[in-house]
């Protein structure tokens, strides 16, 4: 009973440092995310992609046309989808080409793993710039709005 009696609070006292330590690793990693990443955006579709750093992102408060073959999970509903994908990937590409990001919010992970991600450039949000080309939509998936039509209610082949 004595031993029990020492070894409980040590073992408590351990536990709350560990999580003390990893709650303000998690804290700083979020407040230096602004200074820390950026750089050069890889994109892999219109809406997501990955940092200089290795970092994979998604871009929060859009979404793009999906690149994917229909015949994937996540992939493209239509055909038009696609070239629409193509589309949104080149505006990206063209928006960000040579030019420095600069990751403003983290809001966390989707369901991928990647960092869902607010990104500035030269001071402008670059969602923002994206939706304006229509390029892009803006899309409240955190509101639960739902992913928006790129198909024009068409299952198959008519452009929207």
């Amino acid at each position: 009973m004595f031993v029990r009696a020492r070894i409980v609070p040590i073992v408590g006292t351990i536990v709350f440092i560990l999580i003390a330590l990893f709650g303000a690793r998690f804290a700083s990693e979020n407040a230096q995310a602004s200074t820390e990443l950026g750089g050069t955006v890889y994109w892999s579709d219109g809406d997501s992609g990955r940092l200089s750093d290795g970092t994979k992102f998604r871009l929060h408060g859009v979404d793009a046309p999906e690149t994917g073959s229909m015949k994937q999970r996540g992939g493209a509903k239509c055909e038009a989808e696609r070239a629409l994908g193509y589309d949104a990937k080149a505006a990206a590409v063209e928006l960000t080409r040579g030019r420095a990001v600069t990751v403003t919010q983290i809001m966390g992970r989707d369901r991928y793993g990647r960092n869902v991600v607010s990104l500035n450039m030269d001071g402008e949000d670059l969602a923002a710039l994206l939706v304006a080309s229509g390029s892009h939509r803006a899309w409240d998936y955190d509101g639960g709005a739902p992913k928006p039509d790129w198909c024009g209610g068409q299952a198959s082949g008519a452009a929207p």
